[in-house]
């Protein structure tokens, strides 16, 4: 890597508390970039606050400024900020403003991207589910719809963004703004010229940025494909990639020309898909990537630094031939792992940047040291029809009721999590449902399983009986699509008639089982638990409890021998897991716990065990390079 060392960038008195009352920012001078007049260089890399414990912020931050990089990139995601319409939350994990102050704390510039549309292998990408209550939604585009809602979130949001600038440039939006923050740059949407449905798009999100006082200079992102497409004028295009092709960068300049080029996410690893394999991207092909990249003289942001993970339901999903959803863990085998742990891809990164820069790098961190809590019995159990008389109130309807067009939520609809669906049925016969199952329905009459419907089984044979009897069908929302041209087809639940011998099925009553902190609090005291006994299948809640004499320690929960569900800790919701891995550990971080009785509930679809493991290594499954 030594010939990226013709030129030493000195950086030390480049960093946020040190230049109070600034008034330049980040600015472009030909090919370069300038920050508060110097010559700059982005160093970057990915950190997902809402993907790590606030408490680890700070520590994941020291590790980026010890490998050498000088700023971090956050998206924005909009469906947890305004879960319902009209609703924001921007507290504890959320804190945003908590997030870049703490960036400035430390030393690091800030690159933000808001969206409104992050992708990520995010529920759809970031985008809230209730915008799916209208019928004629066009996500991504000028339909009004969406912009008065987008208008409205940015309303709220940029409160929080336009005072932590860098630049001291005096807007009519922000008088009491009177000193430079750590954002030196903003993202207009992102990787919109993979969509491009509206011509005039780009355009609107990039005002309504600057009607809301951004001043700091505009960024896109996309891939070598999307570029020309996802180009607006006024925004300093970027671009995304793993491999290196030949030309890619000076491809940028058929954009714009003689401008900084900047690769915004150069992807240090992939995500996983459930029933993939573990992908993985060799280190020494990544740190020598990275170092061409320099070579050339362009900035950079590796994406991922940190994954993280996709903790509760928020884990996205792709559909191009098939439909395939994102597991739990986002580890993306970056640089740290979920946990926050070094990688080899990360002393090789630290060893370039530091010879770059030409000064000592901070020590790194010590890590932290994990706990194997050794074998967890779930002893109690309560079946799912036994919990719904006790907590849920049906929403009774004469046709099946899509996720999201739900009465619930201040009328937001229901975003994540199961619904269940109940009508009743005289005899048996052929169960169709003509693909209106989003995304996989296990079917019962009364309390029997008979089989599940999915994208591939859409009809199913019910045994004939005497008399009524209950048709059930409990549907999981296993993760919208976050990425390509289907976003405006992710509702959820059933999304049309099903028919039982050819005659659409009627009067439902239909049960939210979001399983939100309240519900899960709520669990705790329904009256019908009992021991588990020998052999039992779900749906069902299983509890047990873990108990922790000092002070807790990370640690990984392995669920051999269940099925398929999800694990809440002390009612947070970990994640799913499902036999078909490739991810067989969910990460449970230690300020989640407590010292002394910790409560674990599982809800399992089908087959449980009596017991879960808690170790000390997690397992993320079979490995396969990426090619």
């Amino acid at each position: 890597v030594s010939f990226c060392l013709s030129r030493r960038f000195n950086w030390s008195e480049l960093v946020p508390l040190r230049l109070w009352g600034r008034t330049l920012g980040l600015q472009t001078e030909s090919s370069h970039f300038l920050l508060e007049g110097m010559p700059f260089r982005v160093f970057g890399g990915s950190v997902h606050y809402f993907r790590v414990p606030r408490e680890y912020w700070e520590d994941r931050m020291l590790k980026m400024k010890a490998c050498g990089l000088n700023t971090l990139t956050t998206y924005v995601p909009w469906n947890l900020h305004e879960p319902a319409r009209g609703k924001f939350d921007f507290s504890r994990n959320l804190d945003l403003e908590a997030f870049l102050s703490l960036a400035a704390k430390i030393g690091l510039w800030v690159i933000l991207r808001p969206g409104p549309y992050i992708c990520s292998e995010w529920d759809l990408g970031g985008l809230p589910s209730w915008l799916l209550q209208d019928p004629e939604m066009q996500l991504r585009t000028t339909y009004k719809g969406f912009t008065e809602a987008v208008d409205a979130y940015f309303d709220h949001l940029m409160t929080i963004v336009v005072p932590l600038q860098a630049s001291t440039i005096c807007h009519p939006l922000c008088p009491q703004y009177k000193k430079g923050g750590p954002i030196i740059a903003v993202q207009v949407e992102n990787e919109y010229g993979s969509y491009a449905k509206d011509p005039n798009y780009m355009t609107y999100v990039k005002m309504a940025l600057l009607s809301r006082g951004i001043v700091e200079m505009l960024m896109t992102s996309d891939n070598k494909n999307g570029l020309s497409f996802g180009f607006v004028e006024g925004a300093l295009a970027t671009v995304n990639f793993q491999k290196l092709e030949p030309g890619i960068l000076k491809y940028l300049d058929t954009i714009q020309r003689d401008q900084p080029k900047m690769v915004m996410e150069y992807w240090t690893g992939w995500f996983d898909n459930w029933g993939g394999p573990h992908y993985v991207f060799d280190a020494d092909e990544m740190v020598n990537t990275v170092a061409s990249i320099l070579k050339l003289g362009a900035s950079i942001n590796l994406y991922m630094f940190h994954g993280g993970t996709n903790f509760g339901f928020m884990s996205g999903a792709l559909e191009a031939d098939e439909y395939k959803s994102d597991v739990t863990s986002y580890d993306y085998d970056a640089v740290l792992t979920e946990a926050g742990d070094y990688t080899s891809k990360f002393f090789k990164l630290r060893q370039l940047f530091s010879m770059i820069i030409g000064q000592p790098l901070p020590l790194p961190p010590m890590i932290e040291s994990k706990a194997s809590y050794g074998a967890i019995l779930l002893h109690q159990y309560i079946s799912l029809w036994d919990v719904i008389p006790s907590l849920l109130q049906p929403v009774k309807s004469e046709f099946p009721l899509n996720m999201e067009n739900l009465p619930l939520n201040d009328s937001s609809g229901q975003s994540y999590g199961y619904v269940l669906y109940e009508t009743v049925i005289f005899g048996g016969g052929h169960l169709h449902s003509r693909d209106h199952v989003r995304d996989r329905a296990q079917v019962f009459v009364n309390t029997m399983y008979v089989g599940e419907l999915d994208y591939n089984t859409v009809e199913l044979s019910l045994p004939d009986g005497q008399g009524f009897r209950q048709l059930r069908l409990l549907v999981e929302n296993r993760g919208r699509v976050n990425y390509g041209l289907a976003l405006n087809e992710q509702r959820k639940g059933l999304i049309g008639d099903i028919f039982l011998n050819k005659t659409p099925l009627r009067n439902f009553k239909i049960y939210s089982l979001e399983m939100k902190p309240g519900f899960m609090k709520s669990l705790r005291h329904v009256p019908g638990w009992s021991a588990v006994p020998d052999y039992f299948v779900g749906p069902a809640f299983f509890r047990g409890r873990l108990w922790i004499e000092h002070q807790p320690q990370d640690t990984f929960l392995k669920l051999q021998g269940w099925e398929k569900g999800v694990v809440f800790v002390n009612s947070r919701n970990l994640g799913r897991y499902w036999k078909i891995g490739p991810q067989e550990t969910l990460y449970l971080p230690a300020p989640w716990l407590w010292k002394g009785s910790n409560e674990i509930i599982i809800f399992e679809e089908r087959t449980a065990g009596r017991i879960i493991q808690s170790v000390d290594i997690p397992y993320l499954g079979r490995t396969q390079y990426v090619d």
